[in-house]
């Protein structure tokens, strides 16, 4: 079976709401800092299940980066002149770095964080960096798919080796010497798509192949996963809706309308969460096996994987 949902990326009243971005002036420092202590206390909030008393242990960014640079610190300001967005760059000689970035959580998936990163980047340009650079929390694929659309690898060449021994990790937890790394491989190298990883500390603990229209796997107009796995000693559903999440937003940034996805009902609990999030069914084909058939296959494997 494989399952669809449609990504509309509008507010809650079906309108796309008059954005526009501008440098921050002094009288708005105060917004800026609950913009960003907001966004991210909902950030927090929903990643550990409680709020932190302090955003960001007490730490203070917007004051001194606005003294520091003036010109590349941006808000991103609704019609009626509410601040809905923030981000702030500074420059170090030729290396520019930028944030925090927030987008508070009822204006989310609209594009205002790529609007704000643009702003960033033209900063940049006009003080020619060379390298910029931006940190982001591993345990968010959201936030990593956003910097990724303008070019921050998140993966340096050199640790590519050892993430590849921990997908392999995973994969023989579901079927002994299953291995999907040349199908990572040709994603990467022929620019397919991507691969999205759901990490834990220093651990990958999920990952999502996932293919682009173009000369892919994708049908058009839809972003397709090819194989989704979520380490079997982490069978937690939430770890299955982050990596959802985050294909979900990467084909909003692309500005496709689909969500395409390969279902096994023999995993049952991953095909139940599709059905919590949204996704139905498009068409049922028939799985057979041959060969042997007892090995670690189980109900409960977040596991999305197309056999055809």
């Amino acid at each position: 079976m494989r399952a669809t949902v449609d990504r509309p990326g509008l507010d809650s009243q079906g309108r796309t709401p008059l954005i526009k971005i501008r440098r921050v002036r002094k009288g708005d420092l105060a917004k800026v800092r609950d913009v960003i202590e907001q966004a991210f206390g909902d950030f927090f909030e929903r990643q550990m299940g409680t709020r932190p008393r302090q955003v960001f242990g007490g730490s203070q960014y917007v004051h001194h980066r606005w003294l520091m640079e003036p010109w590349g610190c941006f808000v991103a300001e609704e019609g009626d002149g509410k601040i809905v967005g923030a981000a702030l760059a500074v420059i170090w000689g030729t290396v520019g770095l930028v944030g925090p970035v927030a987008v508070l959580t009822n204006y989310q998936n609209q594009d205002i964080g790529q609007q704000l990163l643009t702003a960033c980047q033209g900063f940049f340009e006009e003080n020619k960096a060379t390298l910029e650079g931006v940190a982001t929390y591993p345990n968010s694929p959201k936030h990593i798919m956003l910097y990724q659309k303008f070019g921050y690898s998140s993966l340096e060449e050199a640790k590519k080796k050892a993430v590849m021994q921990r997908v392999r990790r995973i994969t023989n937890g579901i079927w002994r010497g299953m291995d999907l790394s040349k199908e990572v491989e040709i994603v990467d190298g022929l620019a397919l798509g991507d691969t999205l990883l759901l990490e834990k500390g220093r651990d990958v603990i999920g990952f999502a192949v996932v293919h682009m229209p173009g000369v892919s796997e994708a049908p058009h107009g839809s972003a397709y996963v090819k194989f989704l796995a979520v380490d079997s000693g982490q069978r937690k559903t939430e770890h299955l809706h982050a990596l959802l999440a985050a294909v979900e937003d990467m084909a909003h940034a692309a500005q496709l309308q689909r969500v395409v996805v390969p279902i096994y009902t023999y995993y049952w609990t991953a095909y139940q969460t599709l059905l919590e999030r949204g996704y139905h069914p498009d068409f049922t084909m028939v799985r057979m096996k041959r060969g042997k058939q007892d090995d670690h296959e189980h109900p409960d494997d977040l596991v999305l994987d197309d056999w055809r």
